[in-house]
């Protein structure tokens, strides 16, 4: 007997790579990936119970942004993957579309984050290295592009912190198009980051992804004064 469907009927998602034991999914910006009090439509809710269990989500993506998302079908496969993003064995390269150029052609941020509780609610802000709750976090950038006061970056993230690839852009000066906590007021449409692409090296698996981008990122990418 055939093994069911992955994705509930009329709920299925682009898939970027595929084997026995992971897929990796196109993301679109706007859909969460778990399910809340407020969400009825996520990643979560349009996957299809498995019977030994899963498929579950190896980790998660904004519901801004669009991009690879890595999905386990099995649960000693979850455990590989997990194990591989805690110790950092996963590369993990973003395109995002920022306010503004930085004044070289690429560098390191490695400004540390922090997450701040209040009234049940919570953000991300930079936080100094002494700070007793910072989190280390590091992002390697590179600018790709350059058109009409934005410009088009690479990002390359070295570490997995909540709304990292946001607050690094905003702390390099350059906020990121369309985001709606940690842009500028002028900032229309969409948040204009992607997860690019995704790369792992298990023990059974080569797993490797890339995402095209939308089409308000492809498009601005065309006008680029290219760097590259």
């Amino acid at each position: 007997m055939a093994p069911p469907p992955l994705f509930k009927l009329g709920q299925e998602l682009p898939v970027l790579f595929e084997n026995p034991h992971f897929l990796v999914v196109n993301k679109p910006a706007g859909l969460a990936v778990h399910p809340g009090p407020q969400t009825i439509d996520s990643v979560e809710t349009r996957l299809t119970p498995q019977k030994r269990g899963g498929p579950w989500l190896v980790h998660r993506l904004d519901r801004d942004t669009s991009g690879c998302l890595l999905i386990a079908r099995r649960k000693t496969a979850l455990i590989d993957a997990q194990s591989a993003f805690a110790s950092r064995q996963t590369q993990k390269l973003y395109w995002a579309i920022v306010e503004g150029k930085p004044n070289d052609a690429e560098g390191r941020i490695t400004t540390p984050l922090r997450r701040v509780s209040h009234h049940g609610r919570w953000h991300i802000e930079t936080a100094t290295p002494a700070a007793k709750d910072a989190q280390q976090a590091e992002t390697h950038w590179r600018l790709l592009g350059h058109h009409d006061g934005k410009s088009w970056l690479e990002l390359r993230l070295l570490t997995g912190r909540t709304h990292q690839a946001r607050l690094h852009c905003q702390a390099l000066g350059t906020p990121i198009v369309g985001d709606p906590l940690y842009g500028t007021t002028s900032s229309q449409g969409p948040m204009q980051l992607l997860a690019r692409s995704l790369r792992l090296e298990l023990s059974e698996n080569h797993i490797a992804a890339e995402a095209p981008p939308a089409a308000s990122m492809q498009a601005f990418i065309a006008r680029c004064e290219s760097i590259i």
